[in-house]
């Protein structure tokens, strides 16, 4: 491997824009999460796919390893160069290059931010509905087969996007996918490179599906004295068929940080966060049937909330919850957990996660979209604290396997990047395998993000 002759052909193409201070490379080695900071030896920031092409082709050739980087709000470690080598910098891809509103759907760069393309949509009445809270980049969103609050409703990334273009390890562009709704001509290799973590390939276009916006759109939230009666609203709820658009659970924990954080004023018992969509008529209906569950759950102040500025000040909080949480822990660093199982496990899974908590010596609370049996812990470690970390692993563990007893899986929308790999085999068995020849067929080197997603 030579590292410093790929970077030397590499500034040939480049110029410029191949960084190598130490103040750039850092920029490029840090994470919102509790992994260790990982150095790049070099950072490109690419504005085509040509250059993609023509640096991953050099990086082949030298066995130099890329980490593909958009807006770096992982979670799992995913955008971290634990193997040094270059960083792709994808965030200068940023244009949204076509909008179809007869056929809604839209052409973006992997740069361009979920915001910015909802930003560019306001004209036309469509959105793009994938929002997993952070203001994500497209091709990251695709990479982790991102979801997010909204996918009770419309689907995660593998159900969001049609077409990729992508760029393979050896420097060849290729198309996977089309515009149309469906299609049966052979292997599903769009749906490959989603969740593949820019294990496969480096993502440099995409063709994702947009949705009308709602006649009318409304929110509410209540409360409950224990998460157990919160959970079985969401059950109810679901089993009843209710089209509902985003259901989040919030526990106490958070609760107290963003009454402190946004000044919500709500009582600190775990809470659901709703909202609903379509006409005056059926949103009116989901939120009165939706009221007389949560009664009926034990649930209280439930506040119907049809005011934009009311609904987007809830969504604004339920979305900062996670630098809440951070804010009333100074001095500790997140360990998240992502698991998702069948929704009639759900009530189980959380009371369980919970007592394992309340149990242990660091303090975490729970969150989640649990409308599609998601849930996530954020654990908080002090940091540089190894026993703290230990704690918070082992929690996670048994959270996962948990989850894995009842047919559900280790990572809803989070991915598997560096923090869940140990959990792959338990979940996959042979598949694991089978997913490591997969890789080794499309980088053949080994160069492409090394160190995540699949056994080494």
């Amino acid at each position: 491997m030579s590292v410093k002759e790929a970077k030397d052909r590499i500034a040939e193409i480049l110029g410029n824009r191949l960084a190598a201070t130490r103040a750039v490379r850092a920029e490029h080695a840090r994470n919102e999460a509790h992994f260790p900071e990982a150095m790049p030896d070099a950072v490109a920031f690419v504005k085509t796919t040509q250059e993609v092409s023509q640096v991953l082709a050099v990086c082949h050739e030298e066995a130099c390893p890329v980490t593909a980087w958009a807006a770096g709000t992982a979670l799992e470690g995913q955008h971290l160069p634990t193997r040094g080598g270059l960083v792709l910098n994808m965030m200068a891809m940023n244009a949204v290059k076509a909008v179809s509103p007869e056929d809604m759907d839209a052409v973006v760069q992997p740069g361009v931010t979920r915001e910015q393309l909802n930003e560019n949509l306001r004209a036309t009445g469509l959105f793009f509905s994938v929002d997993p809270g952070a203001n994500a980049s497209m091709g990251g969103m695709a990479a982790t087969r991102a979801s997010g609050t909204t996918a009770l409703r419309y689907g995660t990334m593998r159900d969001n996007v049609s077409a990729l273009e992508v760029v393979l390890a050896d420097g060849r562009i290729i198309r996977t996918g089309t515009r149309a709704r469906k299609s049966s001509a052979g292997y599903d290799l769009t749906g490959a490179f989603i969740g593949s973590e820019g294990t496969l390939g480096v993502i440099t276009q995409l063709t994702v599906k947009l949705h009308g916006v709602p006649e009318a759109i409304s929110a509410a939230s209540c409360a409950f004295a224990s998460v157990a009666d919160a959970v079985q609203a969401v059950v109810t709820t679901i089993q009843m068929g209710i089209p509902i658009a985003r259901m989040e659970l919030l526990d106490a924990g958070y609760i107290e940080a963003l009454n402190v954080r946004f000044g919500l004023q709500l009582p600190d018992t775990p809470h659901l966060f709703l909202e609903f969509h379509g006409s005056d008529d059926s949103v009116r209906e989901q939120a009165e049937t939706v009221g007389t569950i949560v009664t009926d759950c034990n649930g209280t102040n439930f506040f119907w909330k049809t005011r934009a500025e009311d609904r987007n000040a809830l969504w604004q909080a339920r979305h900062g919850a996670y630098e809440a949480m951070g804010a009333m822990h100074p001095g500790r660093r997140s360990v998240v957990t992502d698991i998702c199982v069948p929704i009639s496990h759900l009530p189980d899974m959380i009371e369980a996660a919970r007592s394992d908590i309340d149990g242990s010596t660091i303090p975490g609370a729970i969150i989640g979209h649990v409308g599609d049996g998601n849930f996530h812990a954020q654990l908080m470690v002090q940091d540089g604290n190894m026993e703290d970390l230990k704690i918070a692993k082992n929690l996670a563990n048994r959270m996962a396997q948990r989850a894995l007893d009842v047919g559900g899986t280790i990572s809803g929308e989070h991915g598997i990047g560096q923090g869940k790999r140990d959990l792959m085999e338990a979940e996959h068995g042979a598949a694991w395998d089978v997913m490591g020849e997969m890789k080794h067929m499309f980088d053949p080197r080994g160069i492409l993000n090394p160190g995540k997603l699949i056994r080494d």
